[in-house]
C-alpha cells in the first residue's frame, strides 16, 4: 500500500487578481464607452500629426502637443465625474443653470473676438469657450427642471417652461454669433423634452413654428430687405443645396472636402493626400478633419472613426435604458442626443449633404473646450452606468 501526499494548495494560486477597472476603484464601469472614447482621442492627435505638420511656423507640433494635452485633461476630468453620484446634480441645477447663462454672457464683454464672433476667454495658457461646456451643463440643469417641474401646472405651462430655459441660452449663444452651437443647445432641449415625456402633439406645433421661422429668416426676410442673419451665415445654410453654383465662393470649403474624401477612395493616400496637405481644404483641422481623414485613409479610416462614434452612441443609448432613476434617464438621452446631432451634422458637411453651421467633430477635431466637455460628458454617462450595476448588485453608491 502506497501513501498518497496530498500537497497543500497555497491561497493565493487560486486568487482572482482585480482587473484595471477594479484597481482604479470603478468596478462597474462600461469599459466600451472609455475605450471609444479614448479610441477617437487618440486618432485625433495621430490624425492632426499627419496633417498639420508645419501649419505654425517654429512650431510643427503645435496642434498635436496641445490636442494630447486636452486629451490627457479630459480623462482625468472623466475619471473624476464617473466617482461622483451624478444625481447631485439635480440638487445642484439652478446653480449650474445661472452659471450656464452667467458663463455665456461674459462672453459679450471680456471675451476676445475672433472672426467677428465673441465665442471665448482669452486665458493665459488656452481659451475657453464656455458655450462648448454649456451643452452638458444645460443637459444636467434643464433634465433637473423637468423631473422637479412633473406636476406643475398644464401640459402646455411645463412644456413652455422647459422650452424657455432651453432657448434662453441658447439665444446668447446665437448672439455671438454661433450658429451650430446654438442649434445644438436646441436639439440638447427637444431631446431632454421628448425622453421626459412632452405629447407628441406639442412637438408637431413646435416642430410648425420652426418650420415657419427657418422660412421667415432664410426667405421672407431677406426678400423684404431685412436680413436676420449675417451674410456668411446665410450663405453657409444655403451653399450645400448647389456647391456648384460658387465654387470659389460660398461652396468652396464643401467642394474641396467633397474632393479629398472622394479621392481617398478605398484604403486613403496617405502622404500624398494633397488636398488636406496643401491647404485646399480649408479648417481641415476643426471642421473639416473627417475630410482630411477620407483623403489619408480612404473608406476604410472613415469606416474605422464612424464605428467607434457607433459605439459611444449606442452605449450612451443603453445607459438610457439602465439608469437607477428617471433623471439619469434624462441627462443620458440628452448627451446622447448632442453626441448623434454633432457627428451627424460635421460628417454631413464634410460630405456636402448638410450646410456649414460650424459645429465640430466631437473628441477629434481640435480645439480645448470641446474636448473637454465631450469626456466629462462621458464621465456623466459612466456615473449613471455605474450607480445603475450597483443598484441591480444590490450594492450602495458611494
Amino acid at each position: 500500500m502506497y501513501a498518497t501526499r496530498t500537497r497543500q494548495a497555497r491561497p493565493e494560486a487560486f486568487a482572482v487578481r482585480p482587473s484595471i477597472a477594479e484597481r482604479l476603484g470603478l468596478p462597474y464601469m462600461d469599459g466600451t464607452l472609455a475605450l471609444s472614447a479614448v479610441a477617437l482621442a487618440v486618432f485625433s492627435v495621430f490624425t492632426l500629426s499627419q496633417a498639420t505638420t508645419g501649419d505654425v511656423p517654429g512650431s510643427p507640433d503645435y496642434f498635436v502637443d496641445r490636442q494630447a494635452i486636452y486629451a490627457g485633461l479630459g480623462v482625468v476630468g472623466m475619471y473624476l465625474l464617473t466617482r461622483i453620484d451624478y444625481s447631485r446634480f439635480r440638487e445642484l441645477r439652478v446653480g449650474i443653470y445661472t452659471f450656464l447663462c452667467v458663463s455665456i454672457s461674459l462672453v459679450f464683454v471680456f471675451g476676445f473676438a475672433a472672426r467677428g464672433s465673441r465665442r471665448a476667454f482669452d486665458l493665459p495658457f488656452f481659451s475657453f469657450q464656455p458655450s462648448e461646456l454649456g451643452k452638458l451643463l444645460l443637459v444636467l440643469a434643464l433634465a433637473g427642471f423637468v423631473i422637479d417641474g412633473a406636476r406643475r401646472g398644464s401640459e402646455v405651462q411645463r412644456t413652455v417652461r422647459y422650452l424657455c430655459l432651453g432657448l434662453a441660452p441658447a439665444a446668447l449663444v446665437f448672439l455671438q454669433p454661433d450658429l451650430g452651437t446654438s442649434l445644438v443647445f436646441v436639439v440638447v432641449t427637444l431631446a431632454v423634452m421628448y425622453v421626459g415625456g412632452v405629447p407628441w402633439t406639442h412637438f408637431a406645433v413646435i416642430g410648425s413654428v420652426l418650420a415657419a421661422l427657418v422660412t421667415v429668416v432664410l426667405v421672407i426676410a431677406p426678400a423684404a430687405g431685412v436680413p436676420l442673419l449675417k451674410g456668411y451665415q446665410e450663405e453657409r445654410l444655403t451653399s450645400f443645396l448647389d456647391p456648384a453654383k460658387d465654387p470659389s465662393g460660398a461652396g468652396y470649403q464643401q467642394d474641396q472636402s467633397q474632393t479629398a474624401i472622394g479621392s481617398g477612395q478605398l484604403t486613403g493616400r496617405g502622404d500624398h493626400a494633397t488636398q488636406t496637405r496643401l491647404d485646399f481644404v480649408p479648417e481641415r483641422h476643426t471642421d473639416f478633419i473627417f475630410a482630411v481623414i477620407g483623403e489619408r485613409y480612404g473608406f476604410a479610416g472613415a469606416a474605422f472613426v464612424l464605428s467607434l462614434y457607433a459605439l459611444l452612441i449606442w452605449r450612451a443609448l443603453r445607459i438610457v435604458t439602465l439608469s437607477k432613476n428617471s433623471y439619469g434617464t434624462l441627462v443620458a438621452g440628452g448627451i446622447a442626443a448632442m453626441l448623434l446631432f454633432q457627428v451627424f451634422v460635421n460628417v454631413g458637411m464634410n460630405l456636402g449633404i448638410m450646410p456649414i453651421t460650424g459645429i465640430p467633430l466631437p473628441l477629434l477635431s481640435y480645439g480645448g473646450s470641446s474636448v473637454l466637455a465631450t469626456f466629462l460628458a462621458v464621465g456623466v454617462l459612466q456615473s449613471i452606468h455605474m450607480q445603475a450595476r450597483l443598484s441591480q448588485k444590490g450594492g450602495f453608491a458611494w
